[in-house]
C-alpha cells in the first residue's frame, strides 16, 4: 500500500509538471493569435473544438477511469456551474480587464502568479485541507522566486488603477475556486468528465458575449487564402489556436485535475509557479532573451520552493 500510493504521488508530480509546461507556452501561443484573430473568437475557436474533442474521447473510453466520460448527475451541477463560471469564464474577463487597468505587464503578471498564496487560505476554509508548515514556507519561497524572475529587468514599475489590482486577485480567487470544486467534485467523476462539463458551462457563457461583440462577421472576415501558406499570420494563429485546444485546454486540464485530486489544492496549485520559469527559459531557447542572474537567481529559488511545498510532516500528509 505505502509504495503503492508513493507511485500515485510520484505521478501526480508528473502530470503536474508536465500541465505546467504546456501551460507556460499558452501566453506565447495566445499572444501569436491575437495579432489576427480578435480575443472573444480566439476563445470561441479554442474552447468549441476542445469540448467535441473530449467528448469523442470520452465515448470512446468510456469506461476509462481518466478518460471516461460519465452522465452529469442533477445533485452535482452546482459544483460545475461554479466551476465553468470561476474558469475559464470569470478568470479570462478579469485578467483581461486587470492588464487594461494595469500600467506594467510585468506588475500584472506578478499579481496574477499568486494564486499559490491564496491557495491553503481557500483550501482551509472550504475543504478543511491541512497545510503544513513545510506547504507555507515553501510557498513563500517560489513566490519569492516568481517575483524575482518577473520584476529583474523590469522598467515599469507604476501600478496604474488600484482597480487593476482588486481584479487581479480577484482573478486568481476565481482560477483558486475552481481548483476547489476539481476537489469537491465526488472521484466517480473522471478527470475529463471534469473538465468537459466545466469547459462546456465556460463556453456556454462565453458564446453570448462573443456573439454581441464580435460576432459571426469576425470569423467571416477572415482571409482563408492564407492558410495555403503555412507562415502567413493566419495560419500561425490557427496552428497556436490548435495547440491551444488540444494541449491547453484538454491534456494539461485533464493532467492537472487528476493530479490535485490526488495531492490537494495546496500543493498541486504550488506547481502554478513554475510556469513563469519555464516560460522564461522558452523565450531564452526560442527567442533569445537573455537572462540575467537575478532571474536565474528566481528560477531556482521557484524550484526549491517546489521541493520544500512537497515534503510531507511525519505526522499527517498536507
Amino acid at each position: 500500500m505505502p509504495s503503492s500510493r508513493n507511485n500515485s504521488q510520484y505521478l501526480a508530480v508528473i502530470a503536474l509538471i508536465v500541465s505546467m509546461v504546456i501551460w507556460s507556452v499558452s501566453g506565447i501561443a495566445i499572444k501569436h493569435a491575437l495579432v489576427v484573430l480578435p480575443p472573444f473568437t480566439m476563445i470561441v475557436l479554442r474552447f468549441v473544438p476542445a469540448v467535441l474533442l473530449m467528448l469523442i474521447i470520452g465515448l470512446i473510453c468510456r469506461n476509462n477511469p481518466l478518460f471516461g466520460l460519465q452522465r452529469l448527475r442533477w445533485k452535482d451541477l452546482p459544483l460545475f456551474l461554479i466551476a465553468g463560471f470561476c474558469q475559464p469564464f470569470l478568470y479570462y474577463l478579469l485578467e483581461t480587464f486587470a492588464y487594461d487597468a494595469l500600467n506594467s505587464p510585468t506588475i500584472a503578471e506578478t499579481l496574477l502568479s499568486t494564486s499559490p498564496l491564496l491557495s491553503p487560505l481557500f483550501a482551509a476554509v472550504m475543504l478543511r485541507e491541512r497545510v503544513t508548515r513545510y506547504n507555507i514556507i515553501g510557498i513563500v519561497i517560489s513566490t519569492l522566486g516568481v517575483f524575482a524572475l518577473t520584476l529583474v529587468g523590469s522598467t515599469d514599475y507604476s501600478i496604474g488603477s488600484y482597480w487593476g489590482v482588486l481584479l487581479a486577485f480577484l482573478a486568481v480567487s476565481a482560477a483558486v475556486i475552481d481548483s476547489i470544486m476539481m476537489r469537491k467534485v465526488p472521484a466517480s467523476y473522471s478527470s475529463l468528465s471534469f473538465i468537459f462539463y466545466a469547459q462546456l458551462i465556460s463556453l456556454l457563457f462565453f458564446l453570448p458575449i462573443w456573439y454581441f461583440r464580435e460576432g459571426p462577421a469576425a470569423i467571416q472576415a477572415m482571409d482563408l487564402s492564407q492558410l495555403s501558406t503555412l507562415n502567413s499570420p493566419l495560419s500561425i494563429a490557427l496552428l497556436c489556436v490548435s495547440y491551444l485546444t488540444v494541449f491547453a485546454s484538454v491534456i494539461a486540464f485533464i493532467l492537472f485535475c487528476y493530479a490535485l485530486r490526488r495531492v490537494g489544492v495546496t500543493r498541486a496549485n504550488a506547481f502554478n509557479n513554475i510556469r513563469p520559469a519555464f516560460t522564461a527559459l522558452w523565450m531564452l531557447l526560442f527567442f533569445g532573451e537573455q537572462l540575467p542572474l537575478g532571474k536565474w537567481i528566481g528560477i531556482a529559488l521557484i524550484i526549491l520552493g517546489l521541493f520544500i511545498c512537497q515534503k510531507r510532516e511525519k505526522i499527517a500528509d498536507c
